[in-house]
């Protein structure tokens, strides 16, 4: 199982950006799919995560109003455009791929993550 995020780099505060996920050894259509980021000097936190279907999406207050979290289950990929970013939206990003159940913030549901792509916003 792989999961392969991209799409990361340096941008301006204001600045958008669009992270891919693109999975291989498993179906994502059978599984919840989120975004987790960690900044240097922190903890992970759950920024996103979109149900199965892709008819549910969820957010964390930081990002509500500026991220988008969407998924395509034929070409097996997840995305997350960012919007309007800032400097503290700096980190690395992980995608990750989870049951439906359980608390979809917690990094422990999930069973599957990529390796990360870092976004750096300058200020």
């Amino acid at each position: 199982v792989q999961l392969q995020a991209s799409g990361g780099g340096l941008v301006q505060a204001g600045g958008s950006l669009r992270l891919s996920c693109a999975s291989s050894g498993i179906t994502i259509s059978m599984y919840r799919m989120g975004w987790f980021r960690q900044a240097p000097g922190k903890e992970r936190e759950f920024v996103a995560a979109v149900s199965w279907s892709g008819s549910m999406t969820y957010y964390a207050d930081s990002v509500k109003g500026r991220f988008t979290i969407s998924r395509d289950n034929a070409k097996n990929t997840v995305y997350l455009q960012m919007n309007s970013l800032k400097p503290e939206d700096t980190a690395v990003y992980y995608c990750a791929a989870g049951p439906g159940s359980g608390s979809y913030r917690i990094g422990g549901v999930y069973d599957y993550w990529g390796q990360g792509t870092l976004v750096t916003v300058s200020s």
